[in-house]
């Protein structure tokens, strides 16, 4: 990598202004490298789009084997868009959607979130202006505004104070999504209906547990299987958290509102995670505990399993496995699971601790009692590829790396997003060339429907 002073990592702050961009989580200090000193930042996790990368057009008649969108803040003085672009491994390009028309968003903001359902839908989410955008995704990845959008949602607006990576998320089948309330100590739940339209879940927002200290809802998760939401008690200043709250989601039958949040017996538990995933069987939730050197001074060189519980009193509460909390080479700054493929892997992603560069990407498959094992080959040394957050596309055979920093030489953001094919076993191979997206923000990636 070219010489770098800070490096800006997938979870930002968001204030006023985002090009200059703030380390992990929405911190008040960024990472910093050589003599760099700290100071207040904007920005948000992901990447906003624009640039390029391999050739023009989509695809250019080849197949699109996945769609990534991104809040792009470049602007034109009144807002910012939504960049488009399509991934082609036939055509070997990596690329804006031919004929897109972005949509316009609030400028100056990265986001509070965005989030893809059902492969027909994408959501963002701006705290400066306190809406919720949704759009639908047509055959060629075109979007078009859903009816009622934007949504006024005045709690969004409590995100201007910091964001973590997944405040705003869905469920495993993109009917349901769900909204931390760090401010409010609340979750906001929402049903995504016919042509994805919005509308509040009865009951929403819901409590979080009332403890002292407060218990601050930051990073969410459900299992595998969408029964079970598990949100963090966390610090976006030190990347870290202390407990988990576990909720039972509503299924609409037995008596149940679709997407209700029922506390499970027990929660929350008292395990210090930052984030968790739910991994595809829906028997395990995995989980780092954000530790690390660049951020919050000191290194967890661990992922952690827990087991849910899957029937009985207490059915959703979580323990560790046997032999959890499992080493790895590196400490694990956020993590991401896949689903579809049946290989049941994870991977972890971070920066080394003398913040000149990103870690080669970890990966590990899970037994069926919540055993790591290392993927063969790993880590992987994927040059442009490697970064600090990862999000695979539906079909889990794709996963795409995020990363972000600022050039001492020039005095740029340079914020990359890359597709890295998964072959089998797991191993890591990149064959379609890096985008260079034109600003930091949030960003999510789905598939053709």
């Amino acid at each position: 990598m070219k010489s770098l002073v800070r490096m800006l990592l997938s979870l930002l702050l968001l204030l006023v202004t985002l090009l200059l961009a703030s380390c992990g989580g929405s911190y008040s200090c960024r990472v910093t490298f050589g003599s760099s000193t700290c100071t207040p930042g904007t920005g948000g996790i992901g990447g906003g789009g624009g640039g390029g990368g391999g050739g023009g057009g989509g695809g250019g008649g080849s197949s699109v084997d996945a769609y990534a969108y991104a809040i792009d803040q470049t602007g034109n003085g009144t807002n910012g868009t939504i960049d488009g672009f399509a991934l082609s491994t036939s055509g070997g390009t990596f690329s804006a959607i031919s004929g897109y028309t972005a949509p316009a968003v609030p400028l100056n903001s990265g986001g509070v979130g965005l989030v893809a359902a059902q492969n027909k839908y994408l959501y963002a989410g701006f705290g400066n202006t306190g809406q919720l955008f949704g759009w639908t995704i047509d055959t060629s990845g075109n979007l078009s505004t859903i009816s009622g959008s934007p949504y006024s949602e005045s709690f969004l607006g409590g995100f201007i104070g910091g964001v973590g990576q997944s405040n705003m998320i869905t469920n495993p089948a993109g009917t349901l999504m769900f909204v931390s309330d760090a401010i409010g100590g609340t979750i906001y739940a929402f049903q995504i209906g016919t042509a994805g339209a919005l509308s509040p879940v009865a009951g929403s927002p819901f409590n979080v547990p009332l403890l002292t200290p407060v218990f601050t809802p930051m990073n969410l998760a459900t299992d595998g299987l969408g029964k079970y939401l598990y949100v963090v008690d966390g610090t976006y200043s030190t990347h870290t958290g202390t407990k988990i709250a576990a909720y039972s989601i509503g299924t609409g039958n037995g008596g149940t509102t679709l997407g209700a949040l029922t506390p499970v017996v027990g929660s929350p538990f008292t395990f210090p995670m930052f984030q968790l995933v739910g991994e595809p069987t829906g028997q395990f939730m995995i989980g780092t505990s954000g530790n690390t050197v660049s951020v919050s001074g000191s290194d967890d060189n661990h992922l952690y399993v827990f087991t849910i519980a899957q029937s009985g009193s207490n059915a959703g509460a979580i323990t560790q496995v046997a032999g959890s909390p499992f080493a790895t080479v590196y400490s694990p700054l956020n993590i991401a699971a896949q689903s579809n493929t049946g290989a049941n892997l994870i991977y972890s992603f971070g920066i080394n601790d003398t913040q000149t560069a990103f870690n080669p990407v970890e990966g590990y498959s899970i037994s069926s009692t919540g055993q790591l094992t290392a993927v063969p080959g790993g880590p992987f040394a994927l040059g442009n590829g490697e970064g600090s957050w990862g999000q695979f596309d539906p079909s889990g055979l794709f996963l795409f790396t995020y990363a972000s920093y600022l050039n001492s030489g020039t005095n740029t953001v340079t914020t990359l997003l890359s597709p890295i094919n998964v072959g089998t076993g797991g191993s890591l191979t990149q064959s379609v060339g890096t985008l260079t997206l034109a600003t930091p923000g949030f960003w999510a990636v789905t598939d053709p429907n």
